[in-house]
């Protein structure tokens, strides 16, 4: 029984703040390698060869590799980053936009504004308005996405 047992008080405070803050500035490294080698990829106007060379210097070598290509190329990261986070915002945008139908469909009040214009110009008879009238306020015509109501008064 010669195996000596260390109790919480025989590691002093000042020895937790050291502990702590090594094992902080190790995920910051880690965190910093990551975005090194995320840029590395990102980078649209760097070559194959120069990506490839990039990589090698910062795995072989990471801390040299990593202080030198944030040295040399540090400056754009933040721009790169900041391109990337637009260009994923402008088309979530896009898709949110598209689903939500605003790209090219026309509400059921532009259709009836069309639909009286028809009927102003003599195109069409009052049956015939009052019929495509019903289909698009019901949501079955043209602003309702299916077109049903086409034939009605499209002539």
């Amino acid at each position: 029984m010669s195996a000596q047992t260390y109790l919480a008080y025989d590691y002093p405070l000042l020895s937790v703040f050291w502990s702590m803050l090594v094992f902080f500035l190790w995920i910051m490294w880690f965190v910093l390698l990551f975005r090194v080698v995320v840029d590395i990829f990102r980078d649209d106007e760097m070559s194959g060869w120069a990506k490839a060379g990039w990589l090698a210097f910062t795995i072989l070598l990471p801390f040299l590799g990593v202080f030198v290509y944030v040295v040399a190329r540090g400056k754009n990261m933040g721009r790169r980053e900041m391109a990337q986070a637009r260009a994923q915002q402008d088309a979530l945008d896009a898709r949110i936009r598209a689903a939500a139908g605003g790209g090219g469909r026309s509400s059921s009040v532009d259709e009836l504004s069309r639909l009286s214009e028809i009927r102003a110009r003599g195109d069409i008879t009052d049956e015939e308005f009052s019929r495509a009238k019903e289909l698009i306020l019901t949501g079955h015509g043209p602003a309702g996405g299916t077109g049903a109501a086409t034939s009605s008064y499209g002539r």
